[in-house]
């Protein structure tokens, strides 16, 4: 693509490229936030380089209009957006030769927003009526964003929300095999392109009955985008008209506020239901301690607090199993290889001592979605990013750089260990063992907030297991003295 003269725009928020061909938005710096790779630098969200291209485009459609290919006249050079200055923008013309007909595109940068309004405005001066029709896309490659964790899975792509079938992500596999699933047309909704953290989408105001596209550009890239009717031009007259770009965090209090289901981008998939809250709730204790680090630590403590029946069940349940593995080691001597006549034994004392072997797991499992859906939440909330906790962690959205966090939690889950039962199968006991070790290596690479989450989670299990496992033994016993 011909790169023609760029204007510079630096607002508070914000440092953008517009080129004058096509009056395409070529480069886009979030001076807030911290590149993924290179702290020292800002995180470029949509740029044009020979490793990877993502811009935002728009063009009319009719009459010879200008598109995304057509030289505007623009004057180059920097716009900044000065102290007591709400908003700054950039505009740029084309005039048809022929007709005479002016098209000026405009450029509109908001203080303290990544909000940036494109408008058109088109003046007729010849005897022709103009149809008009207005695209506004967004073309990028299908690469994940440099510096993302090959460990954690997180969506880049195309995505598009209608009142009519709601979130709609559409996968670049899926636009190579022609497998799009989404309205094409309705009078409502936007589409934009999603990555951890981040997305930027065109918000089109509802009402006029637009039709949504993605597609193949060509090169390994991809344009995801809407066209809206504008009305026509009558002869002699003019027509004005604007559509909002979002390209930013993805803050999910702005979002909400921009458009219907523009929050859904923060992803937490069938467990929204469940996340949702336990987001809102994180955010309330955010406000009173103001530090997201702690503020993971009391959400943690809250949850464990809320499932402490279950998990008493639970621990309990362990508990006389444990006290059982003396017996069932003897009764697996007893039987040998006869594995029908140990299993019958097996549950002849269960039945006898009324214990559910089953009773540990149970209540574990239909805590599951919850701690699932916490994982989800801190995952994708750019609320983490560049979040510090304390002393060596300054993000915690980032892997705790010396590793402090996974070794203590691989610590904590080699004591729960000891704590659980011992497996009767040889080969399973050793399974159990490696597994801490296994799952400190793996949290390596696991941001720094997720690890904090799944280590204050250990901490309160253990205590509450060794609590509740102190006095089964002490109930036994004294039962024992008793008998």
């Amino acid at each position: 693509m011909v790169n023609g003269p760029r204007a510079v725009v630096t607002t508070d928020v914000l440092r953008a490229e517009i080129d004058a061909n096509g009056g395409d938005l070529r480069s886009l710096d979030l001076t807030r936030y911290q590149d993924a790779v290179d702290k020292n630098k800002t995180l470029r969200l949509l740029e044009q380089t020979p490793g990877h291209e993502y811009i935002a485009q728009s063009g009319l459609i009719g009459s010879d209009l200008p598109t995304h290919k057509t030289l505007f006249q623009l004057t180059p050079g920097n716009y900044t957006l000065a102290p007591g200055q709400d908003k700054v923008q950039v505009p740029m013309t084309w005039v048809d030769p022929a007709t005479g007909v002016k098209v000026t595109k405009t450029y509109t940068f908001h203080r303290d927003s990544y909000e940036i309004d494109v408008g058109y405005q088109i003046a007729n001066p010849s005897k022709l009526v103009i149809p008009v029709y207005a695209y506004f896309q967004l073309l990028r490659d299908g690469k994940a964003p440099e510096g993302e964790s090959h460990f954690i899975h997180t969506y880049t792509g195309p995505a598009l929300y209608t009142e009519q079938s709601k979130f709609k992500k559409v996968e670049f596999k899926q636009i190579d095999k022609g497998e799009q699933d989404y309205p094409r047309y309705s009078n409502d909704g936007w589409i934009g392109m999603v990555q951890h953290h981040f997305v930027s989408a065109w918000l089109p105001k509802n009402g006029p009955k637009r039709e949504f596209y993605t597609k193949p550009a060509g090169d390994g890239l991809y344009s995801a985008g809407v066209i809206m009717p504008e009305g026509s031009v009558q002869p002699g007259a003019s027509l004005s008209f604007s559509t909002p770009l979002y390209a930013g965090p993805q803050i999910q209090k702005t979002l909400t506020a921009l458009a219907p289901g523009l929050d859904y981008v923060v992803d937490y998939g069938l467990l929204t239901p469940i996340a949702a809250p336990i987001f809102w709730t994180l955010q309330k204790i955010h406000q009173y301690v103001g530090n997201w680090g702690w503020s993971i630590v009391i959400l943690t403590i809250l949850i464990k607090i809320m499932f402490f029946p279950l998990s008493a069940k639970s621990y309990k349940s362990m508990a006389q199993m444990r006290g059982l593995a003396p017996r069932l080691q003897r009764l697996k001597e007893q039987y040998g290889d006869d594995r029908q006549k140990l299993h019958q034994a097996m549950m002849d004392l269960y039945k006898t001592e009324k214990i559910n072997p089953l009773g540990g797991c149970l209540p574990v499992v239909v805590q599951i979605p919850v701690f699932i859906s916490l994982y989800w939440t801190l995952l994708g909330s750019v609320e983490m990013r560049q979040a510090p906790f304390v002393l060596w962690i300054h993000d915690l959205s980032a892997p705790d750089p010396y590793y402090v966090l996974p070794i203590i939690m691989g610590i904590t889950m080699l004591i729960q260990t000891r704590l659980n039962p011992t497996p009767p199968d040889p080969i399973q006991a050793k399974v159990m063992m490696i597994m801490p070790v296994a799952f400190s290596i793996f949290f390596f690479f696991f941001p720094a907030g997720l690890v904090l989450y799944w280590l204050v989670n250990n901490l309160i299990s253990i205590s509450q297991q060794w609590y509740i496992t102190r006095r089964v033994e002490a109930a036994k016993a004294g039962h024992g003295k008793q008998g």
